[in-house]
């Protein structure tokens, strides 16, 4: 009962804080909730985003390794859901069936052809990233602007014979409340951020070396 009583006085505390900021740290936690909302849906996106990337892949990896031939490959065998790995593929055997009708597969169209698919790939996989980045970077300094604003605001109310604690107490605490906020809405997201990154880059890599392995296929494919 202590501490459910704690929380909740707690809980008063920051809607009197809140209530004693000025109208631009009003603003600012305004924003901070604004960014918070925003950042979570974002992350939330992109992990299922990766997540269902890397799971089509390792299925039409197999599906890719089971073919006879690489040669063999067509989008028709393919239907359902796409990944990264079938359009990267789809590009390279293009590049190498048109170099088929000139009756010589050119290795160099292949690996352009791969490289142009990997560049819009990686693409699509770092997209929405910048956004997090910036939330997480803006938003100390939103609640850093929000608290010397707010100090600034409540040294200017004071009367000319000086103010007492009790005058600037309500202005301060109103004020270190953006500090918090941004605080409480940067440090989650750099951790999740972070998660994403390193999950990103290993989605990056395996689609590296799946394509590294299916040039190699090609050539040898090519040269038997």
């Amino acid at each position: 009962m202590g501490n459910f009583g704690i929380e909740v006085f707690g809980a008063i505390k920051v809607f009197e804080y809140f209530a004693d900021s000025n109208f631009a740290g009003k603003v600012v936690i305004f924003v901070l909730v604004l960014l918070n909302c925003t950042a979570i849906a974002l992350m939330w996106s992109k992990f299922q985003e990766i997540k269902r990337a890397l799971r089509n892949n390792a299925r039409d990896e197999k599906r890719i390794n089971n073919l006879s031939s690489i040669f063999d490959y067509d989008n028709a065998l393919f239907a359902g859901e796409g990944s990264p790995y079938l359009r990267i593929c789809s590009r390279a055997m293009d590049a190498a069936h048109r170099g088929k009708k000139e009756g010589e597969v050119r290795m160099n169209y292949v690996e352009n052809a791969i490289k142009r698919a990997l560049s819009e790939v990686g693409d699509r996989y770092e997209a929405k990233m910048y956004w997090l980045a910036t939330i997480v970077s803006g938003a100390p300094f939103l609640g850093l602007l929000g608290t010397v604003w707010g100090v600034m605001d409540a040294f200017g109310t004071m009367d000319a014979g000086g103010a007492t604690i009790d005058h600037l107490a309500p202005g301060v605490s109103g004020a270190l409340l953006t500090t918090v906020a941004a605080l409480c809405v940067a440090i989650p997201i750099v951790f999740v951020y972070n998660g994403l990154l390193g999950m990103t880059r290993g989605a990056m890599t395996k689609l590296e070396n799946f394509a590294s392995n299916l040039a190699d296929r090609i050539e040898l494919e090519m040269n038997s």
